[in-house]
């Protein structure tokens, strides 16, 4: 499996999609996909980013507890468990961010006094992790049929010390980068779902790294499309 995804050429799997979206102004690393992966959820994906992957499980609608009962809306959760060990501090501010934009798009009060849960693995952790975490949430959401009224994906943008931005950045360049901000952004007018930023930037800079996040967001929402057109394509 690892060596499907590590493949350069725009290869498809039966049932997964892997798209290099390198080229004239986008810089992001190649995409993997594959949806439907585990039995028990009502919808599941791995979606892979260069070689940071996350595995996304959603269950729901399904009963709630009375405590987290919610009467006009569904209760939306998401639980993010780390590759080894227990979850800190980092991972309960990434569900925190990976909820807030689930319910940004997530049409809840279809399904009042249910609870949708999104269970989150990581599997390998190379960069850019919250927006893999989002992009993986967001096409297990698809799977499960939970009805949305917008796709969302995520993009990291980085700053080095002389300013130049990076996209979709590696460990690496995170750890020596400047600033790190995250964007997450729906598919119907690129608009700005969620945001997180750490380090030191500028207005300009700011605005800068959310116009590049805007355009990149293109080449991820396409790959959503052409993964699912030959998911759906052949059943």
């Amino acid at each position: 499996m690892e060596g499907v995804m590590r493949t350069d050429a725009k290869m498809r799997t039966e049932s997964g999609a892997e798209s290099s979206p390198r080229g004239p102004g986008c810089s992001l690393r190649h995409f993997a996909c594959e949806q439907n992966l585990l039995s028990r959820p009502d919808g599941s994906a791995s979606f892979l980013q260069g070689d940071t992957s996350v595995l996304a499980g959603v269950y729901g609608p399904a009963e709630v507890k009375v405590s987290k009962e919610i009467f006009n809306k569904a209760t939306l959760e998401v639980i993010l468990r780390p590759k080894i060990g227990l979850p800190g501090v980092a991972e309960k501010s990434r569900e925190r961010l990976i909820r807030n934009t689930c319910e940004a798009v997530v049409l809840g009060a279809l399904h009042p006094r249910t609870s949708i849960t999104v269970v989150l693995q990581v599997v390998s952790d190379a960069g850019s992790l919250l927006a893999c975490g989002l992009n993986a949430a967001c096409m297990a959401l698809v799977d499960a049929g939970v009805p949305m009224r917008a796709l969302f994906c995520g993009v990291t943008c980085a700053l080095d010390s002389e300013g130049t931005l990076v996209l979709d950045p590696t460990a690496k360049q995170e750890k020596e980068a400047r600033a790190i901000l995250t964007f997450a952004l729906d598919s119907v007018e690129r608009k700005l779902l969620m945001s997180t930023t750490k380090g030191l930037y500028s207005d300009a800079e700011l605005q800068q790294c959310l116009a590049a996040a805007q355009a990149a967001s293109q080449h991820v929402f396409r790959f959503y499309r052409e993964s699912l057109q030959r998911r759906y394509s052949k059943s």
